[in-house]
């Protein structure tokens, strides 16, 4: 019975496995993803890339609200919220797999998915904030799922809800279970490597249990408030520790930039240990990867940026759409850069040892202090992957919401809780691949009501810009 139960997993695994390849290859998502956010990028009129300046003055606004209008947290601590779950593995081994398989060339593809990306983004949160509703406990809660039931009417709601289960399965996968493991073998490993002991995984998933509950419970508010000041001071400390890397060596950045530039439309040859990558692959993992990371289009952001206290849809627009910007432009380039630089991309063997261990050991050659690099980016990934758990909660519980109303949030949040030790201690390929295909299946949903309620976007865009105190970033709330 054992041996059929076990071949019967097998199969099983290697269905979603097989499932999860077809929906995340090059005929499915990523060219919808990209296709989407070209369109709504010319539909918009480079929108995103004018007001770039703009965003960043209304974000640093956002720190305060308007008493008078409505929502749950600050415009700036739900910006934060999504980028807490978007800031996440995706900026480290992200980047190291886009490298070892596409070759440098593929963060010019990255830079085009978060260029792109962008205007998917400010889409993503103007409607969330148009659409959303408030329950009878206070909560104001938005997303995909209530502006495709709200803004293309009734007969789309089986549509919201299809989003809605895609997104509650996601939660516990992707944003949950996946990200503890990642803490507790980064932690496992740098005990082992710097300290030379073992660590008993069981004290890191206490831990997680105890430091994710204490956040979880308290809810978005809560959550707001520790992503709040967890995402700025973790990215602002691996940027850092990047660009005192790039400063020590300024001279190779140059070379850098250039080989990026010329791998993106030639592909790049085998060099060192590294076994090349054709043109294909450059835009294939580059674009793939840049996906990943920014989620731009995936459905998930929007649902943080719904619970933001602000008086016009447009004014949340402009900070979703610097989620790609600080993720990929910034985050993931100190990444790149930092691997490219060092050289260790072309060491022999270094594709097989691990996405993870390519950027500690890029940080390490070339931090002046011993074990630094193995510090830093094992913190970056614990942080990352902690606050990226926070993130998925609020999309998870927000979920659950539509689904089973509003009495439905507490219960979610402590299970969400429950499951944080059973991923930090166990590995099952059948709950990653499926995660992962649901992850990806949340997509679907969303790019089709991007596209249908276009046309409500582009007019609440003049309405915000037609009127100068919008224009000004309603200075006068401040």
């Amino acid at each position: 019975m054992n041996e059929q139960i076990a071949s019967l997993m097998k199969s099983l695994n290697e269905t979603v496995g097989i499932l999860d390849d077809i929906v995340w290859g090059p005929y499915v998502l990523i060219p919808l993803l990209l296709g989407v956010g070209m369109i709504l990028t010319v539909a918009l009129r480079c929108l995103p890339w004018r007001e770039l300046p703009h965003a960043f003055a209304t974000m640093w606004r956002g720190r305060r609200h308007h008493p008078d209008h409505q929502g749950e947290i600050t415009p700036f601590r739900a910006l934060m919220t999504s980028l807490a779950a978007t800031i996440g593995t995706g900026n480290i081994v992200g980047v190291a797999s886009a490298i070892l398989m596409g070759g440098p060339g593929a963060v010019f593809w990255m830079w085009v998915t978060a260029a792109f990306g962008m205007a998917t983004k400010f889409c993503e949160a103007t409607l969330a904030v148009r659409y959303r509703e408030v329950t009878p406990d206070g909560k104001f809660v938005g997303g995909p799922m209530y502006y495709i039931k709200n803004g293309l009417g009734a007969n789309w709601k089986w549509l919201a809800t299809v989003f809605a289960i895609f997104g509650t399965v996601a939660s516990f996968g992707i944003g949950n279970m996946t990200q503890t493991n990642s803490v507790t073998e980064n932690v496992v490993n740098l005990s082992l490597s710097v300290f030379g002991f073992n660590l008993d995984p069981k004290i890191v998933a206490v831990v997680l249990f105890v430091l994710a509950g204490a956040v979880l419970i308290g809810g978005v508010k809560r959550i707001g408030a520790v992503a709040g000041t967890l995402v700025p001071f973790m990215a602002v400390i691996y940027v850092i520790g990047g660009l005192i890397i790039l400063i020590f060596n300024a001279d190779k950045v140059p070379a850098a930039f250039a080989l990026i530039f010329k791998s993106a439309f030639t592909g790049q040859a085998a060099v060192g240990g590294f076994a090349g990558a054709a043109l294909a692959e450059a835009i294939r993992f580059g674009v793939a990867r840049g996906l990943f990371s920014n989620e731009a289009g995936m459905g998930s952001a929007p649902i943080a940026h719904a619970t933001a206290i602000v008086k016009h849809p447009v004014k949340q627009g402009l900070l979703g759409m610097l989620d790609p910007f600080l993720d990929t432009i910034i985050v993931c380039t100190i990444s790149a850069l930092v691997i490219l630089v060092s050289g260790q991309w072309m060491e022999p063997g270094m594709r097989e040892a691990g996405k993870a261990t390519l950027t500690a050991v890029s940080f390490n050659s070339a931090m002046p202090v011993a074990h630094a690099g193995t510090w830093l980016v094992t913190t970056g990934l614990v942080l990352f992957a902690f606050s990226t758990v926070l993130g998925w909660c609020v999309y998870g519980e927000r979920c659950v919401i539509y689904l089973f109303g509003h009495k439905a949030a507490l219960p979610f949040r402590i299970i969400f809780t429950l499951v944080v030790p059973i991923g930090a201690l166990s590995k099952v390929d059948l709950v990653w691949n499926l995660a992962d295909l649901f992850n990806g299946l949340m997509a679907i949903p969303n790019l089709v009501a991007l596209v249908l309620l276009l046309p409500v976007v582009i007019k609440l865009t003049k309405d915000y810009f037609s009127d100068p105190k919008n224009a000004d970033a309603y200075e006068e709330e401040n």
